[in-house]
């Protein structure tokens, strides 16, 4: 069971940390899609600083374990966030929350396997 918690780990720090990175870097995809959903964008950075605040805590959970679940639920929390806003606020086609559906179903089973 500990590899499959550490495979998904590495996705997890792999996708946000790019997630992160883009939002950061404001790219031009992502300020797009950040309009379409209506935010301000000033949340672009906070978003981006909690999906990097999650990266760093699923690292320090390869030494200290206990770290893992609490990273999760935030990553889970933020996929969340994420498919409303695909769905509800910028009402774009359900395949485009289908990598936010995947990182969501993956946050859920690192909570499930960590408690």
């Amino acid at each position: 069971m500990e590899i499959v918690i550490i495979f998904i780990q590495v996705i997890l720090i792999f996708i946000f940390t790019i997630s992160a990175a883009l939002k950061f870097l404001r790219k031009p995809m992502m300020v797009q899609h950040w309009k379409e959903y209506r935010y301000p964008m000033w949340l672009i950075f906070v978003i981006a600083t909690l999906e990097w605040v999650g990266v760093v805590g699923v690292l320090v959970a390869f030494w200290f374990h206990e770290v893992l679940v609490f990273a999760a639920i935030l990553f889970a929390l933020l996929m969340i966030s994420a498919i409303h806003a695909h769905l509800f606020r910028a009402k774009h086609h359900p395949l485009m929350a289908s990598n936010d559906l995947a990182m969501l179903l993956l946050s859920i089973t690192l909570i499930i396997l960590s408690i």
